[in-house]
Protein backbone atom coordinates (compact mmCIF):
# COMPACT_ATOMS: atom_id res chain seq x y z
CA UNK A 1 0.00 0.00 0.00
CA UNK A 2 1.30 3.34 -0.78
CA UNK A 3 1.98 6.22 1.55
CA UNK A 4 -1.35 7.70 -0.16
CA UNK A 5 -3.36 5.17 -0.08
CA UNK A 6 -2.89 4.48 3.35
CA UNK A 7 -3.38 7.96 4.29
CA UNK A 8 -6.66 7.76 2.35
CA UNK A 9 -8.37 4.33 3.94
CA UNK A 10 -6.56 5.69 7.41
CA UNK A 11 -8.94 9.38 7.17
CA UNK A 12 -11.95 7.22 5.97
CA UNK A 13 -12.11 4.87 9.15
CA UNK A 14 -14.71 5.62 12.53
CA UNK A 15 -11.98 4.36 15.05
CA UNK A 16 -8.19 4.27 15.61
CA UNK A 17 -6.14 3.05 18.23
CA UNK A 18 -3.41 5.42 19.64
CA UNK A 19 -0.04 4.01 20.95
CA UNK A 20 2.03 6.00 23.03
CA UNK A 21 4.98 5.07 25.31
CA UNK A 22 6.40 6.79 28.56
CA UNK A 23 9.81 8.00 29.86
CA UNK A 24 10.59 4.00 30.47
CA UNK A 25 8.98 2.75 27.25
CA UNK A 26 6.17 1.28 28.79
CA UNK A 27 3.31 0.71 25.98
CA UNK A 28 -0.14 2.28 26.33
CA UNK A 29 -2.59 1.55 24.14
CA UNK A 30 -6.56 3.65 23.87
CA UNK A 31 -9.07 3.66 21.24
CA UNK A 32 -9.80 7.08 19.50
CA UNK A 33 -11.83 8.82 17.80
CA UNK A 34 -10.10 11.48 15.31
CA UNK A 35 -10.19 13.30 12.10
CA UNK A 36 -7.22 14.23 9.45
CA UNK A 37 -6.22 17.29 8.04
CA UNK A 38 -3.16 16.69 5.95
CA UNK A 39 -0.68 14.84 7.66
CA UNK A 40 -2.08 15.82 11.07
CA UNK A 41 -4.00 13.61 13.22
CA UNK A 42 -6.68 15.35 15.61
CA UNK A 43 -7.95 13.66 18.66
CA UNK A 44 -9.57 15.65 22.01
CA UNK A 45 -10.33 14.40 25.70
CA UNK A 46 -13.87 14.64 25.81
CA UNK A 47 -17.00 14.16 28.07
CA UNK A 48 -17.29 10.60 28.10
CA UNK A 49 -16.92 9.56 31.24
CA UNK A 50 -13.33 8.81 32.56
CA UNK A 51 -11.80 8.02 35.72
CA UNK A 52 -9.69 11.62 35.89
CA UNK A 53 -8.36 13.92 33.28
CA UNK A 54 -4.96 13.68 33.93
CA UNK A 55 -4.93 10.63 31.08
CA UNK A 56 -2.00 8.64 31.17
CA UNK A 57 -2.00 8.97 26.94
CA UNK A 58 -1.09 12.93 27.23
CA UNK A 59 1.30 12.35 30.13
CA UNK A 60 2.78 9.97 27.84
CA UNK A 61 3.50 12.67 25.09
CA UNK A 62 4.66 14.77 27.68
CA UNK A 63 7.47 12.22 28.33
CA UNK A 64 7.87 10.56 24.96
CA UNK A 65 6.20 12.13 21.90
CA UNK A 66 7.06 9.39 19.29
CA UNK A 67 3.45 7.63 18.62
CA UNK A 68 1.56 5.57 16.63
CA UNK A 69 -2.19 5.57 15.21
CA UNK A 70 -3.44 2.09 13.67
CA UNK A 71 -6.99 2.08 11.76
CA UNK A 72 -7.45 -1.49 10.74
CA UNK A 73 -10.53 -3.26 8.58
CA UNK A 74 -11.36 -6.65 8.94
CA UNK A 75 -14.07 -9.43 7.05
CA UNK A 76 -14.69 -12.42 8.53
CA UNK A 77 -15.73 -13.85 5.54
CA UNK A 78 -13.39 -12.38 2.87
CA UNK A 79 -9.98 -11.96 3.82
CA UNK A 80 -8.90 -10.40 0.84
CA UNK A 81 -10.73 -7.50 2.08
CA UNK A 82 -8.67 -6.98 5.55
CA UNK A 83 -6.35 -3.65 5.77
CA UNK A 84 -4.46 -1.61 8.21
CA UNK A 85 -3.09 1.98 8.10
CA UNK A 86 -0.54 4.01 10.54
CA UNK A 87 0.26 7.18 11.11
CA UNK A 88 3.73 7.54 13.06
CA UNK A 89 4.38 10.60 14.31
CA UNK A 90 5.01 12.97 16.87
CA UNK A 91 2.36 13.51 19.72
CA UNK A 92 1.42 17.20 21.24
CA UNK A 93 -0.73 19.27 22.83
CA UNK A 94 -2.42 22.25 20.56
CA UNK A 95 -2.65 25.11 22.90
CA UNK A 96 -5.77 25.90 24.12
CA UNK A 97 -7.61 29.50 22.79
CA UNK A 98 -5.38 28.81 19.47
CA UNK A 99 -7.18 28.65 15.95
CA UNK A 100 -5.33 25.41 15.39
CA UNK A 101 -7.58 23.88 18.29
CA UNK A 102 -10.76 25.72 16.96
CA UNK A 103 -9.72 23.96 14.23
CA UNK A 104 -9.20 20.37 14.91
CA UNK A 105 -12.23 20.88 17.08
CA UNK A 106 -14.40 21.92 14.04
CA UNK A 107 -13.20 18.87 12.27
CA UNK A 108 -13.98 16.14 14.74
CA UNK A 109 -17.83 17.73 14.76
CA UNK A 110 -18.01 17.26 11.54
CA UNK A 111 -17.01 13.30 11.68
CA UNK A 112 -19.13 12.74 14.81
CA UNK A 113 -22.57 13.80 15.80
CA UNK A 114 -22.52 13.73 19.21
CA UNK A 115 -19.39 16.69 19.32
CA UNK A 116 -22.41 18.61 17.49
CA UNK A 117 -23.68 19.29 20.10
CA UNK A 118 -21.47 18.74 22.91
CA UNK A 119 -17.74 19.83 21.22
CA UNK A 120 -14.63 18.05 23.24
CA UNK A 121 -13.72 20.87 25.66
CA UNK A 122 -10.61 19.02 27.25
CA UNK A 123 -7.12 18.89 25.50
CA UNK A 124 -6.82 18.60 22.02
CA UNK A 125 -4.21 16.32 20.61
CA UNK A 126 -2.11 16.65 17.53
CA UNK A 127 -0.06 14.42 15.73
CA UNK A 128 2.25 15.29 13.02
CA UNK A 129 2.80 12.25 11.01
CA UNK A 130 6.11 11.78 9.68
CA UNK A 131 5.43 8.30 7.96
CA UNK A 132 2.20 6.63 6.82
CA UNK A 133 2.22 3.06 5.92
CA UNK A 134 -0.50 0.08 5.60
CA UNK A 135 -1.07 -3.42 4.37
CA UNK A 136 -4.07 -5.00 2.34
CA UNK A 137 -4.87 -8.44 1.61
CA UNK A 138 -6.21 -6.99 -1.80
CA UNK A 139 -4.28 -8.00 -4.63
CA UNK A 140 -6.16 -6.69 -7.82
CA UNK A 141 -4.94 -3.85 -9.16
CA UNK A 142 -4.51 -0.29 -7.50
CA UNK A 143 -7.40 0.92 -10.30
CA UNK A 144 -9.88 -1.47 -9.43
CA UNK A 145 -9.74 -0.44 -6.04
CA UNK A 146 -12.81 1.82 -4.80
Amino acid sequence: MTPAEARRRFASARVARLATADAGGVPHLVPIVFAVDGDVVFSAVDHKPKRTTALRRLANIAQNPSVAVLVDYYEDDDWDRLWWARADGTGRLVAEGSDERAHAVSLLSSRYVPYVERPPSGAVLAVDVRRWSGWTGDTSPLEERA
